[in-house]
């Protein structure tokens, strides 16, 4: 969709001629420029260092040990996943919510009520190619639906908002026994078998993580630079002047809500699967923190932040609790996270710019002088 198709269709009323329809960052070229496909665009913005990355990603099960794969990278793509809904939201919208984790567990649970586990008097037992698309549409309408009640209020309203929604929904899914099997919840949430391949094995459940990871990775970056990710940035930056030039500032915001719902969603049933159980304890309030956490270490500014927080968050959450005692784990994620956001309030990313843009500080500037004749 072109950004004047965009614009009248996000529009709240019609716009005098006299007025620009400037948003900041978009793009300078005259309307009558040819501008190329949207794969030619996508693949022409694709830098050498995603690439190695993504051969890195593809060689890892083959290099790494089973546990590795499985119980370190596969578990921070899911988790890198669920936080770059959150990193959508805050970075690109300037909304913290912390009803990303509840989301993805609103997913979850659908899949094991829609689909099949251990009770039989629950689950419906729909075929997972049904389940699953059902499980992430009802978890996209409520993430819009929280958007629609939370983007009316900014700052610490919309905060407290969607943690009291998180909340709700945990005490919900604690002491009902009827749909959610209250405090035991839905146990054996297995992915399907396809092709004689057992999804949840190590190797293809990887593979299955990693797709969908870089997926919405891909779509986001995407996003971000199309008409309503820069017209999202503009509400951000200053939501009277857009709204003043015509935009709907609630109809973008429940939105990028939406879109966020998506991702966490995916995640969401990617976590069930990962788990084999959906529990009052995967949507509890510690979870919704670290979702808040591991977007916050990687740099809500990159989409590539999240993920490299959730690896951050996976490590020391597997090998930290072989150091200190298990229940002094949160110590740990706690002191990382204070001296990250004290060093770099951008997260790891912010001080990797920070470390480069001194680096180029440093370099000797004669070359950019010429001798004169």
């Amino acid at each position: 969709m072109s950004a004047a198709h965009w614009r009248r269709a996000m529009k709240t009323g019609t716009v005098p001629a006299a007025v620009p329809t400037w948003v900041p960052g978009a793009s300078q070229l005259q309307p009558n420029t040819p501008q190329p496909h949207a794969l030619k665009r996508l693949w022409r913005g694709i830098q050498a260092w995603q690439l190695v990355t993504l051969i890195v990603l593809l060689a890892v099960p083959f290099v790494a040990t089973p546990f590795l794969t499985f119980q370190v990278a596969s578990q921070a793509l899911i988790l890198g996943l669920i936080a770059l809904s959150l990193a959508f939201l805050a970075g690109y919208g300037g909304m913290v919510s912390l009803a990303q984790m509840t989301v993805a567990g609103i997913a979850g649970y659908a899949v094991a009520v829609l689909g099949t586990s251990s009770y039989a008097e629950i689950s419906l037992g729909w075929r997972w190619y049904v389940a699953v698309p059902a499980a992430i549409t009802i978890a996209v309408l409520c993430s819009a639906g929280i958007g629609w009640l939370s983007v009316r209020t900014e700052g610490i309203y919309t905060i407290m908002i969607t943690l009291a929604i998180g909340v709700a929904f945990y005490y919900l899914v604690l002491q009902n026994y009827s749909v959610f099997n209250g405090f035991q919840g839905l146990r054996e949430i297995k992915p399907p078998v396809l092709w004689g391949v057992n999804m949840r094995d190590p190797l293809p459940y990887y593979f299955l993580c990693l797709f969908w990871a870089v997926a919405g990775y891909g779509f986001i970056s995407y996003l971000v630079r199309a008409p309503f990710g820069i017209a999202l940035q503009g509400i951000r930056d200053n939501p009277r002047r857009m709204a003043s030039l015509g935009f709907n500032v609630v109809a973008h915001r429940v939105a990028a809500y939406a879109v966020a719902g998506l991702l966490a969603a995916v995640g969401g049933v990617l976590l069930a699967w990962y788990n084999t159980l959906m529990s009052p304890g995967s949507v509890g309030t510690g979870w919704m923190i670290n979702i808040l956490v591991i977007a916050v270490l990687g740099g809500v500014k990159n989409p590539l932040g999240a993920f490299l927080g959730a690896l951050i968050f996976v490590l020391l959450q597997t090998f930290a609790i072989d150091i200190i005692n298990r229940e002094r784990f949160n110590l740990v994620i706690g002191s990382v996270f204070l001296a990250i956001v004290l060093f770099s309030p951008d997260g790891l990313l912010g001080l990797w710019e920070k470390l480069k843009a001194r680096l180029r500080s440093r370099k000797p500037l004669t070359s950019h002088y010429r001798r004169q004749p």
